[in-house]
């Protein structure tokens, strides 16, 4: 179906929502009305979707904040990074304050290989908020 070729169709959301997401989209993107907002939406789920699947090659950031004084997630964050030296490009270690530290880990590789470090490192105990944000490479976006 070409794009020109649009399909109607409603949701139902709390008023509360709305007002809120018409915000965002206002401060965000000016004039740009709310189909286009929910298209826009609906096409970065699909791009996440297809980032994850086990063989695409992705680059992106995985960002960490963590308590190293919890017990001995040091030693485990450092165990599960050497697992993965071939997805890791870069890291970064920032000292927040005495007790949290700030670790970004430049990533490139295959989606599993990917995802599965993203995973194994986010949902540790003490890792307190964590993001991986990821693109495509050029290689796949020529498939």
């Amino acid at each position: 179906m070409a794009e020109t070729d649009l399909t109607r169709f409603s949701i139902a959301v709390p008023e509360n929502l709305l007002k809120q997401f018409d915000e965002l989209n206002e401060r965000a993107h000016g004039n740009r009305n709310r189909s286009e907002a929910v298209r826009d939406l609906i096409r970065q789920a699909l791009v996440a979707d297809e980032l994850r699947a086990p063989d695409a090659d992705v680059i992106g950031s995985l960002t960490m904040i963590y308590d190293h004084h919890t017990g001995d997630l040091t030693r485990r964050l450092d165990d599960i990074q050497h697992d993965y030296t071939a997805e890791i490009v870069s890291t970064m270690h920032v000292h927040l304050d005495h007790h949290n530290c700030l670790e970004i880990l430049a990533v490139k590789g295959k989606g599993a290989r990917v995802y599965e470090l993203a995973d194994k490192l986010l949902s540790l105990k003490g890792v307190d908020h964590g993001a991986l944000t990821c693109a495509a490479t050029e290689s796949s976006l020529d498939r």
